[in-house]
């Protein structure tokens, strides 16, 4: 009889094992949560990367749309995409940067600073999101992630991963 207990640990591993397998042939990792897109963009309250001063994400906002793109200098992805974020600035669409989790050990904001200045500054603002508050508000799952902020300050849609040239052709025309 005791035994058999000592087996029954061993199966509860095993049923449980197989129900989180189950489970999770049933998902689709490619599904991106979209809840925000329709509600008002997070009313925040960041820092200024160049002078420190807070601004107001939603003050940045009211002269039109925007897009709204959380990068890190630690972040390959994001140096991947920046050209894209220069011909959008281009074609004069306004960005602000967001500047997600950029401190030590993984990068800090004189890094984030030097990748701007190497790589050309596509943003109209630069902001800080040392804590990650930002990001948890906006929901990102990582950087880089952009969102396109419409004339009502509201969230029309968000690109997860780096904006290559099709998708920064459909952010434009989603700002126009």
């Amino acid at each position: 009889m005791t035994r058999w207990l000592t087996l029954v640990p061993l199966a509860i591993l095993v049923a449980l094992a197989l129900m989180f397998g189950l489970h999770s042939l049933g998902r689709d990792p490619e599904v991106k949560p979209r809840t925000l897109i329709g509600q008002p963009m997070p009313d925040l309250t960041l820092a200024d990367m160049v002078d420190g001063q807070p601004r107001r994400l939603a003050d940045l906002a009211k002269d039109g749309p925007i897009l709204v793109n959380f990068y890190a200098s630690w972040c390959g992805p994001c140096k991947v995409e920046h050209p894209q974020l220069m011909a959008l600035k281009a074609q004069g669409v306004r960005i602000v940067g967001i500047d997600y989790k950029d401190i030590p050990p993984m990068g800090s904001p004189a890094a984030a600073r030097a990748m701007i200045a190497s790589l050309g500054d596509p943003f109209s603002a630069k902001l800080a999101d040392a804590n990650g508050r930002a990001g948890i508000d906006f929901g990102i799952t990582g950087v880089p992630e952009t969102f396109v902020i419409g004339r009502d300050g509201k969230i029309v849609d968000k690109h997860v991963s780096a904006v290559m040239p099709a998708d920064a052709e459909r952010l434009a025309a989603l700002l126009r």
